[in-house]
């Protein structure tokens, strides 16, 4: 096939426009340098009257909402994309269950994400120094901390400083009181001695500037907010730098194969596929950032071979793909006759939870090394068909009988109506060479570029973890009366421990390190192999830590950006 390649010379090329790469353009392109976004998915603005979905009505659906294979969060859910996408397959061995979750849109997954915006905490660098497993990060906490600081000021990120060890403060917008399945939360997990905060969520509860607005309580995040109340990549950080005179070049819907290289094995460019045409051009740039996302980066430096990279680019350790690691995931949920007959009133607050739990325990004296937090759900959300429960099936727990429709059905409806509550823990997994990804020697996508296979199982630590997650929930609901739904899983199904990749926080595949034989890139995320390559998504992460990796991954690419503005000045790149 023939290449067509661009005349231009950009400064910067960046692969994927989600959280890192978002951040990448904001800051590269504000330092005035010539940037080219080249993303695997559409144009998108959640202000859009074409693409909104936020307030719209189940009924305005042909499916009423329900999801799809290609928008399992439901149809109005703003990612266009998901663990199957028609055209892009993956493989697994050995077993795997792993489900590889793509976002294909400007903005990536931060337009439809939950915006729990958790800091890494001091221990979190240093893992291996308290337990013995996996390794430390090369940086410490504060390395990161100026950074966190910038991230929570330019975005805007609700909550309170609590003054706890390994969580720690930030600068925080109010945080909007709990509600009422929330309170209810509260009172179980203080008879079980299980601490709870109010949230951080990336969701204005203030005016920042004049570009945002302010969240005024649809519940619906996970549309994309058309104000920009909520943080996505595009709204919050390309559009911005668009209007303040960034030189950007956008490139969707253009699959990126591989970077090229010189016979010295620096990077030149890039090659991608433009989806419309079909067709294969070639762009030009001084530097490479790649922001795909772990596994979609660690796919590219793979396919991306040559004389002096014969195992792909950055790969001389062996190391790109390995040590892939999701947080762990359990939920379960109650009836809580308490919240039966309650009055309907207005209580949708933000899209996501207003209190949460960080991890309070001691490991020490635990049969699993690393923690979690819990998130909370519930309350009165939006119905639409295809999500949700059977109201009728609840009447076995009040004594009366099962089944009916017409009137009965809508009476079930109205009694039993916000009296579920669900919790959910989302904990650290331990970052294994065992748990990868590679390409596959046979199959290709769609675009003819080889695909990923992956090799993935949870350890006894994940498994053990698990158990005291839904141990845990079951006390805090049975503490305010709530009746379990559905049967407690145990050893057999791994303590209801959901598969690798369904948690989406998947990260490590390119790990930084100080040994360039035991790692991909440095401290400041930058190749060993290719200086002036670098990664700027979940990939080069060490350990996950208890938290969601979006606000690291965020504070990071802007550390990463500041020092390549740095290298580029003094002509080391």
């Amino acid at each position: 096939m023939n290449i067509k390649k661009s005349p231009e010379k950009f400064d910067v090329i960046i692969v994927g426009s989600g959280a890192g790469g978002g951040m990448a353009t904001k800051i590269l392109s504000e330092a005035g340098l010539n940037i080219a976004v080249i993303e695997a998915g559409p144009f998108y603005d959640p202000a859009s009257p074409e693409q909104s979905t936020q307030l719209k009505w189940p009924y305005e659906s042909p499916r009423r909402g329900a999801g799809s294979k290609n928008r399992p969060f439901g149809e109005f859910d703003a990612s266009y994309g998901g663990w199957d996408i028609k055209g892009e397959p993956y493989t697994r061995k050995n077993g795997t269950k792993f489900d590889w979750f793509r976002s294909r849109m400007l903005g990536g997954r931060t337009n439809h994400w939950g915006r729990i915006s958790l800091r890494f905490g001091p221990l979190d660098f240093k893992r291996k120094s308290l337990d013995g497993l996996g390794e430390d990060w090369p940086i410490t906490y504060d390395d990161v901390k100026p950074y966190y600081d910038k991230v929570d000021k330019l975005i805007g990120v609700f909550g309170s400083n609590e003054n706890l060890p390994n969580d720690p403060d930030g600068f925080f917008l109010p945080a909007p009181k709990p509600r009422l399945h929330e309170l209810y939360y509260i009172k179980g997990a203080k008879k079980a001695n299980v601490p709870v905060y109010p949230s951080r969520l990336s969701i204005l509860t203030k005016r920042i500037n004049k570009e945002r607005g302010v969240c005024f309580y649809c519940s619906q995040c996970n549309r994309s907010c058309s104000i920009y109340a909520d943080f996505s990549s595009g709204s919050c950080l390309i559009f911005p730098a668009q209007k303040n005179g960034g030189q950007i070049k956008l490139f969707t819907d253009s699959m990126v194969r591989e970077v090229v290289t010189d016979n010295s094995g620096k990077a030149t460019g890039v090659v991608f596929i433009n989806k419309k045409d079909r067709k294969e051009y070639e762009l030009k740039a001084n530097v490479v950032v790649l922001a795909a996302s772990a596994c979609s980066s660690a796919r590219i430096l793979l396919n991306s071979k040559s004389k002096v990279h014969p195992d792909g680019l950055g790969n001389s350790s062996g190391v790109v793909g390995k040590y892939l690691h999701d947080s762990t995931g359990a939920s379960r949920m109650a009836f809580i006759p308490d919240l039966m007959n309650r009055k309907i009133y207005n209580e949708d607050g933000v899209g996501g939870l207003h209190v949460y739990t960080p991890w309070w325990g001691d490991n020490k004296k635990l049969d699993f090394p690393r923690g979690y937090h819990i998130e909370i759900w519930g309350g009165l959300g939006m119905p639409s068909y295809g999500f949700g429960f059977n109201p009728n099936d609840l009447n076995k727990y009040i004594g009366k009988e099962v089944g009916g429709y017409g009137n009965q059905l809508r009476d079930d409806v109205k009694r039993f109506y916000g009296s579920i509550i669900g919790l959910s823990g989302r904990g650290e997994s331990i970052s294994m060479e065992d748990n990868y990804c590679e390409l596959d020697p046979d199959m290709v996508d769609e675009w003819g570029i080889p695909v990923l296979r992956f090799n993935y199982e949870w350890s006894k630590h994940e498994k053990n973890q698990a158990k005291h997650m839904i141990n845990t929930f079951d006390e805090i609901l049975e503490g305010i009366g709530g009746k379990m739904l559905g049967d407690k899983p145990g050893a057999d199904k791994e303590y209801g421990l959901a598969a690798p990749g369904r948690i989406i926080h998947e990260v490590g595949t390119t790990r930084m390190g100080n040994n360039p034989k035991k790692s991909v890139t440095n401290k400041h995320q930058q190749l060993h192999d290719a200086k002036n390559v670098f990664i700027v998504d979940g990939g080069p992460f060490v350990s996950q830590a208890d938290k969601n990796p979006t606000w690291t991954i965020l504070a990071l690419s802007w550390r990463t950006c500041d020092y390549i503005i740095k290298e580029l000045k003094s002509q080391n790149l």
